[in-house]
């Protein structure tokens, strides 16, 4: 591989800013005539062993003496050949060790105490600065796993249809959401919004009890939250409690209803969420919804703190003291609890919710009908949805450390730079390779994180140890006589002198430096003492302290802050700068750690990367077919159309063959729905009718029909329209038809000509003897008989 040097002057020595780090650390390719350890002149134990995972630190006393120049920081294997004893060698390992490992379960069977849905459990990892460790999560959707469902609703006057419709779906749904699971509790609660001006009437005092006052109707007094049942097995009870509410008004069009989701979620023990269930909390409404700092309308400045204020009759008592929650705050506490949450909206705010979707993880959003009359299908379909897709989260993860991750999805496919999997079936398992780096050295010795599938209650626990310190520095002795009789602390082998000291046993003092030891601190001729960034101290360069970082080095030719930038910042930061190169950090690359190495940020809505037409580099698509544009190339007028793109989706979905299916790729490219129908009907104008020919030359008729929400459908007909073959016995019998027919008209034509000739030719020999005449002449050559008998016998007459 080839590199680019440059030379610095200021420096005194060659940078190589190009060349691959990793490698030459590895294969301890020389440097300044020596390797990645010894280059970088630390002496520490602590700093050798952060200059690179192959390092080690010898702290034998008597290595290195003798003249010999090795450096006490060098490859474990050089330390052993110059004479260090293996006792004497600091060379931590990194290890990663699996402590707890049930197996997967596939069916949840009464509780899910005894379910085990993520594998391994618990695992011990132990990484020093710059190390990588690899590990793999598995993860299952099992069957018939117990469901808690909340139905937060919307009871302001707007949703009076809606709450008599639900007064009837109490059964229904039960019965609906039994197809999925047998283990299922409801629960029911409700909100307005904040009681306080502006947000409710006041004037006619009438108002307070009754807002509706004026309009020749009765509603409940206004109220936050209110919190109506919780959740139970009996379908009975949420029929009844349903039944027994009211709407109630307030003032202005937004609700409050994101301080509803927040107490809903956080109240667990009056809510009644089990710990070994999946959480779905419905959210029902037709209206917008406040959000943090709005209640500054009303005076209200103290945030929201996510804790719960329910008193005894279950109402929200904090709504005109707190806040509006932060969609933060409610991302956070969803995660927490593993609270899976349903925005079940009318059409007109549905956009608005999609949006909020997308930056609170584990929602999803549909669209309600007027009178909440789909809202059981809508329930099914969103619990579907969650089901089909398993996305990690992480939890506590220190700051220090990088985790990138590998999906396998279906059919063995791996996805780099993704940590979720969709379209999947209950029953399936997906895994996830993960790969952990170790960056820095965090101050704390040990942490815990955790990693879980959203949603989920199983995780994985991962004890991390920071192998960053050396056991020798245990034993340090201050002011130790080995260090010139006390000038300095003996720690691992060598003396870190004092200030004002120097030398390898602090035998220099700094009031004898003598202008001829110069020499001793100049790389090359003609050269600055100490790069020009130190001073020459008993033989020695002295570094200077630097504003901007660290300075070391035998002749101070090394820094941490000399590197390359990008827009402003050393390294992108997302690497550590060493001695003019940059370190990245897992995930990037390049001379400037500026490009990622992740491609889910070019992952399209359809799962294809950059749409397909495109190229994804540094995490970003770079569009390579014309006309082709967007964040992912998904918008081009110029290119083929949608019924193009979804043909093959319907070959590898419906027909099983195709490209996709060559190429394992159908799962992830395919999230379309495909229902076979005998015919197509014409939904709306959101629906397109497609038809192609396959390879057995039929043309196959399909629709592409894609909602409001989002949600795709191909509706595929059937039957494709095949060509008719041939019938055989009919092709046989006009063969043989033709034949003989043909050997009729044969024989008839020659019997007509053979007859023709013959006619001609006896009409030809009647009007040639018609023709002739006869003489009676003699004939010359006539003789008469020369003798006559006479026949005696004869008595003729």
């Amino acid at each position: 591989m080839s590199s680019r040097l440059r030379y610095s002057p200021a420096m005194g020595t060659l940078l190589d800013r190009p060349v691959i780090l990793f490698l030459l650390m590895l294969s301890a390719s020389k440097v300044f005539g020596s390797n990645i350890c010894t280059s970088q002149g630390v002496t520490t134990c602590q700093r050798c062993l952060a200059v690179h995972p192959t390092c080690a630190w010898c702290f034998q006393e008597e290595y290195g003496k003798g003249g010999s120049s090795a450096s006490r920081c060098d490859l474990k294997q050089n330390l052993l050949k110059g004479g260090c004893s293996s006792t004497a060698v600091e060379f931590p390992s990194s290890t990663l060790s699996i402590q707890e490992d049930k197996p997967l379960s596939d069916k949840a069977s009464g509780t899910a105490d005894d379910v085990t849905q993520i594998k391994p459990q618990k695992i011990h990892l132990a990484l020093r600065p710059g190390d990588t460790k690899h590990f793999t999560v598995s993860v299952k959707q099992v069957e018939d796993y117990p469901v808690d469902l909340y139905y937060l609703m919307d009871l302001s006057f707007s949703m009076k249809d809606d709450l008599a419709r639900l007064r009837t779906l109490g059964n229904e749904l039960a019965v609906a959401m039994g197809r999925t699971t047998s283990n299922l509790r409801m629960g029911f609660g409700a909100f307005v919004d904040k009681t306080t001006i502006p947000y409710m009437y006041t004037y006619p005092p009438q108002t307070l009890t009754n807002p509706c006052f004026g309009i020749h109707d009765t509603c409940l007094a206004q109220f936050g939250f209110k919190h109506v049942l919780s959740l139970t097995e009996k379908v009975a009870r949420f029929t009844e409690e349903v039944g027994k509410q009211q709407v109630s008004r307030n003032r202005d069009a937004p609700e409050g209803g994101f301080d509803a989701v927040v107490q809903a979620v956080v109240c667990k023990d009056k809510i009644g969420w089990r710990p070994d269930a999946s959480h779905l909390l419905v959210f029902t409404t037709d209206a917008k919804t406040h959000t943090a700092l709005d209640g500054r309308v009303a005076g209200i400045v103290q945030p929201n703190d996510g804790q719960c204020y329910l008193d005894n009759e279950n109402v929200y008592n904090k709504s005109a003291v707190l806040d509006y929650p932060s969609l933060a705050l409610i991302t956070d506490k969803m995660s927490e609890n593993n609270i899976n949450l349903i925005f079940a909206v009318t059409s007109y705010v549905v956009p608005l919710y999609q949006e909020y979707s997308q930056l609170i993880p584990g929602t999803t959003v549909g669209t309600l009908s007027d009178d909440s009359g789909n809202v059981i299908q809508l329930i099914q379909d969103a619990y579907a949805k969650i089901r089909s897709k398993v996305e990690l989260e992480l939890l506590g993860v220190p700051e220090e450390l990088n985790l990138s991750f590998n999906a396998t999805c279906l059919n063995g496919e791996v996805i780099p730079g993704l940590k979720s999997c969709s379209g999947l079936k209950i029953g399936d398992t997906v895994s996830f390779s993960v790969e952990a780096q170790l960056r820095g050295c965090p101050k704390e010795k040990s942490r815990t994180f955790t990693i879980k599938p959203r949603g989920f209650k199983d995780s994985l626990e991962v004890t991390m140890d920071f192998a960053c310190g050396c056991e020798c520095e245990a034993k340090a002795e201050t002011n130790s006589p080995v260090c010139s009789n006390g000038n300095g602390t003996h720690e691992c082998g060598v003396c870190q002198c004092h200030q004002g000291r120097l030398g390898p046993h602090c035998e220099c003092s700094v009031e004898d430096y003598s202008p001829s030891d110069d020499a001793n601190c100049i790389p090359k001729p003609e050269g600055p003492i100490c790069s020009g960034r130190g001073d020459c101290l008993c033989g020695q360069c002295s570094c200077h302290a630097n504003e901007f970082g660290q300075v070391w080095g035998k002749y101070c030719e090394c820094d941490d802050f000399n590197c390359l930038r990008f827009k402003g910042s050393l390294c992108a930061d997302h690497g550590k700068c060493s001695c003019g190169l940059c370190q990245c950090d897992a995930g990037w690359k390049g001379e400037n750690c500026n490009c990622s190495t992740r491609i889910d940020t070019c992952m399209s809505s359809i799962g294809m990367l950059c749409s397909g037409r495109g190229n994804c580099e540094c995490g970003v698509c770079q569009c390579t077919q014309p006309g082709a544009y967007g964040e992912t190339c998904e918008k081009c007028p110029t290119c083929p159309d949608s019924c193009t793109i979804k043909k093959e989706c319907v070959e590898c979905q419906h027909f099983k063959r195709g490209q996709y299916t060559d190429d394992n790729s159908c799962s992830r490219i395919c999230k379309d729905e495909i229902k076979v129908v005998d015919e197509l009907v014409f939904h709306d104008r959101l629906a397109v009718n497609c038809s192609y020919k396959d390879e057995n030359d039929c043309v196959e008729y399909f629709q592409y029909y894609e909602d409001e929400s989002g949600k795709s459908i191909l509706f595929v007909v059937k039957e494709p329209e095949c060509p008719q073959g041939p019938d055989i016995l009919v092709v046989l019998l006009a063969v043989a038809g033709a034949i003989l027919l043909l050997g009729l008209v044969g024989l008839l034509i020659w019997k007509l000509l053979v007859t023709i000739h013959d006619r001609r030719e006896f009409a030809k020999f009647e009007e040639e003897r018609a023709k002739a005449k006869w003489d009676t002449a003699h004939n010359p050559l006539y003789k008469g008989a020369t003798s006559t008998f006479t026949n005696v016998a004869y008595k003729g007459n």
